[in-house]
């Protein structure tokens, strides 16, 4: 969503850092293209004009202008400032559902997402809090909404409230409330009908929903694609209803994203969570300090450890960890890590992660890696036996051509794919040895989390250290990428056909 504010910003910042010194005119021409870029997002005028004069009172002092990396200063201070933008002045906290049974009510325009964004919620908060939630909905306008919502309960394994016919959302709300009194739930939430645009039925309706469940947290649920016009509905919403958090749906796509560095300044309401895509699993907390950092094209390596984490089972990476040490690592370990990607987003999903990923996209695309590649490799890998992906080594002419047919790929993929894994097999076997208690050590217990949190681990390595490594590893990166590129793994990636 952010990634033409990206480039345009990379391009503003680019120019800066390379020069030596800054003069006032420098930062206020540099920060002239920022504004444009800003308004070019979709972010509204007032917000953008507030963003530039903080940035412009503190770029444009001493201390930048006589600092030794002045451009990089500037970067500093528009990233600390986004940051400012898209937290507000005071933070929210977690969610307020401490004294059960915790009413959150659901409310926003239809299409936006509100059913699907229950039932995710649901599912993140019977996951990762241990609660036990029940969904009702309140939807007797929309055919078959209802039916949506106790589909959907049934496919995260959530309660969700009986359908009774003919009944107003009125009294649906008040059955929800003893039903999830009596039922020992800790939260229940309530989903509520949208309409087409604010009208006074909507908001009547919604309104009495809330007098009867007096709700701890109202969330509102704004399409990311809807622009500035999303901004006028969460106000409209918290004057006649009263919000105390906002989730924007749809920031997988690619719309512009001002309206989620609106929507904070201008309501005063924190943004609480943000849905990325259709599965009921696409639901992340919104992290302003990570989001400003991939706005800026910094990358967001602590949400990447975080996925990790949550996909990584234990006893499995316990076990591939001993091996990496003894600079075992055969084609079973190969495949574990496609699939991991896999499950991870795929490449797309971690190299939007990844610092400067804006800048090695176009790379990416031209030289063909995809997730359709990763899928090719992981059947390469299938169409081997148990003794040969135990033992690569022993693949001679005649198994690679029974190997390659049975995959339906080419001989050429499959030597590709062998140099993958002797090249991982090396790089592997150099972490497992260097620094204390070995490289591959740490990031392992990291994300296992075991010790440090992603944040204090990505902050504790020193970056010379990981410079180090890169160049003992031998990253050549990919070419006209510069150097610190993918690992040599991936630079011999298949190029599509």
């Amino acid at each position: 969503m952010f990634e033409n504010l990206s480039d345009r910003l990379s391009g503003v910042f680019d120019r800066l850092t390379k020069q030596g010194a800054l003069s006032e005119d420098d930062v206020k021409t540099a920060l002239r293209e920022v504004r444009v870029a800003l308004l070019e997002a979709d972010v509204s005028l007032p917000v953008a004009r507030d963003f530039i004069k903080a940035v412009q009172a503190k770029a444009t002092g001493q201390a930048v202008t006589k600092s030794v990396t002045p451009g990089q200063q500037v970067v500093k201070i528009v990233h600390d400032e986004l940051k400012h933008v898209l937290t507000g002045d005071e933070d929210p906290g977690a969610l307020k559902i401490d004294n059960p049974p915790a009413p959150i009510l659901m409310v926003g325009l239809q299409g936006s997402g509100k059913t699907t964004t229950t039932a995710k919620l649901a599912k993140r908060l019977k996951e990762r809090d241990g609660k036990r939630v029940l969904m009702a909905s309140l939807d007797v306008n929309r055919p078959a909404a209802m039916e949506q919502l106790q589909i959907l309960g049934t496919q995260i394994g959530v309660d969700t409230l009986p359908i009774v016919k003919g009944e107003d959302p009125v009294a649906i709300a008040k059955r929800a409330k003893t039903q999830a009194s009596l039922g020992g739930y800790d939260v229940y939430m309530l989903d509520t009908a949208g309409r087409l645009h604010i009208d006074e039925e909507l908001i009547a309706q919604a309104a009495a929903v809330r007098d009867v469940a007096n709700p701890r947290e109202t969330l509102l649920v704004v399409d990311g694609l809807t622009g500035q016009d999303a901004v006028n509905v969460a106000t409209e919403f918290d004057d006649k209803i009263g919000v105390s958090g906002v989730v924007l749906t749809r920031m997988d796509g690619d719309g512009r994203g001002g309206a989620a560095l609106s929507m904070r300044a201008v309501t005063g309401k924190p943004i609480r969570f943000v849905g990325l895509g259709e599965k009921m699993d696409a639901l992340e907390t919104f992290e302003p300090d990570r989001i400003a950092g991939r706005i800026l094209g910094m990358g967001d390596i602590v949400a990447l450890v975080e996925k990790a984490q949550q996909t990584l089972e234990v006893e499995q990476a316990e076990r591939m960890m001993k091996r990496f040490q003894k600079g075992q690592f055969n084609m079973n370990d190969l495949k574990m890590q496609l699939e991991q990607m896999m499950k991870m987003g795929g490449m797309e999903g971690m190299l939007a992660m990844m610092p400067g990923a804006a800048k090695m996209q176009k790379q990416m695309d031209g030289a063909g890696i995809d997730d359709k590649m990763l899928r090719q490799q992981i059947a390469l890998i299938q169409s081997m036996t148990k003794r040969e992906r135990a033992n690569p080594q022993i693949l001679q002419a005649s198994r690679k051509k029974r190997i390659a047919k049975g995959a339906g790929m080419e001989v050429s993929d499959l030597n590709k794919l062998l140099k993958m894994q002797r090249q991982m097999g090396d790089m592997m076997k150099k972490m497992g040895k260097m620094g204390k208690g070995g490289m591959l050590k740490q990031a392992m217990k990291g994300m296992l989390g075991k010790g440090e949190s992603p944040e204090e681990m990505m902050g504790n390595m020193d970056p010379k250290a990981l410079e180090q490594a890169a160049k003992q590893m031998g990253m050549g990166g990919m070419p006209g990428m510069g150097g610190g590129g993918l690992p040599p793994g991936l630079s011999g990636f298949g190029k599509k056909k």
